[in-house]
């Protein structure tokens, strides 16, 4: 068993990007190893160097016609229309990049190694990790592999039976619903935005009854998080009695996110993850979404420190405080006059609100199945 909480990262993310008008062109993961590290929250021995997975690991899930296509992607930098139709690659949403095999292949090979590290018990982190809406044969959703099904995988051929996959990002993890509907090992449970992208996730989608999906009106508020943690996020895994909990926990539910419209603060996010840590014996911690530069490495980081036992400060030293004033938001209104705090601080201010009735109903319908299932 791991004795203590372990960071996987990798150097491959600082200066890689999507693209200049890519929502990924600002920096997330090396903002998240460079503050944990000003802070002294990430002493060598808890940090793991990802490696990256060779292609033919990522077959676990991935076809081979798949990855063979990624590769040479990125070794011509170009797609023909066909493989540009076939597997969704060379898109806006998912362009041809420099690193565009290496990158997401050090992000699955991040999730796998997880799998191994975690199989007799302990606590593993991958903030790269994540990309949910990765299929089989195609990308999505700026998504090329979805690391976190290879995780679920490794864990298996570790020996871990039930898992528990709980997904706070905006966007409905499609990629991970359809890697284990029916699979009656496993539960899902999502929280995401209605209506948007990839626009699936309907309250009534059981996924073979695998998985329980709560679709959140816009302005979702930290009291209302609070309400479907209770009484959705709990029970469900709980009932469960899980192995292992996968928890996917995606920036893009923070308020000041550029490509969601939920009004959650990051303290929404410790909330989930300080409740989910004792109800199994092994837990990995994902990244996600997450678009605006501060609002992710605060988060991330903020992340990072719960899990490794550290309380943030009231004010951040000037060593941290530099690595957040050196961020830009170049092409965004949240960049141009960024608020003090995100400078200075990593919890944000509570976003209390009113609990809406279609959350109420939502939440009620999915109890009732919960309920109904015992």
């Amino acid at each position: 068993m791991l004795t203590q909480p372990l960071f996987i990262g990798s150097e491959i993310y600082r200066g890689s990007s999507y693209g200049k008008k890519h929502p990924l062109r600002v920096p997330r993961v090396s903002t998240v190893m460079d503050l944990s590290r000003a802070l002294g929250w990430l002493p060598p021995a808890q940090f793991v160097n990802s490696p990256r997975a060779k292609p033919k690991a990522l077959e676990i899930w991935h076809s081979p016609d798949y990855i063979a296509a990624l590769q040479a992607a990125e070794d011509a930098q170009h797609v023909s229309a066909e493989t540009r139709a076939r597997h969704r690659i060379g898109t806006l949403d998912n362009p041809v990049f420099p690193e565009m095999f290496r990158r997401p292949a050090t992000s699955a090979g991040g999730a796998m190694l997880a799998g191994e590290l975690l199989a007799n018990g302990g606590v593993v982190y991958s903030p790269a990790g994540g990309t949910h809406h990765g299929f089989p044969d195609r990308a999505g959703g700026f998504c090329y592999l979805n690391d976190p099904v290879l995780a679920m995988l490794s864990l298996r051929r570790q020996g871990v039976q039930r898992i528990a996959y709980v997904d706070i990002d905006a966007h409905h993890p499609d990629g991970v619903e359809h890697g284990f509907a029916g699979d009656s090992d496993t539960v899902m449970v999502s929280v995401h935005e209605e209506g948007l992208w990839p626009r699936t996730g309907a309250v009534e989608d059981e996924a073979g009854g695998s998985a329980f999906n709560l679709p959140v009106p816009r302005g979702l508020n930290d009291t209302e998080m609070a309400l479907i943690l209770d009484r959705l996020i709990l029970p469900v895994v709980t009932t469960h009695r899980p192995d292992a909990i996968v928890l996917q926990c995606g920036a893009d539910a923070v308020e000041e996110d550029p490509l969601s419209h939920l009004s959650l603060s990051n303290n929404a996010h410790l909330r989930v993850l300080r409740a989910l840590r004792p109800l199994a014996p092994r837990l990995l911690v994902l990244g996600g979404g997450g678009y605006n530069p501060w609002s992710v490495g605060r988060l991330w980081t903020s992340v990072w420190g719960e899990l490794a036992g550290y309380e943030a400060p009231d004010r951040l030293p000037a060593q941290a405080e530099t690595v957040l004033r050196v961020l830009s938001f170049e092409g965004n209104r949240h960049g141009r006059n960024p608020p003090e705090h995100w400078f200075t601080t990593l919890t944000d201010d509570p976003r209390e609100g009113a609990i809406r009735n279609e959350v109420r109903t939502r939440l009620g319908q999915l109890t009732a199945r919960l309920k109904a299932s015992l």
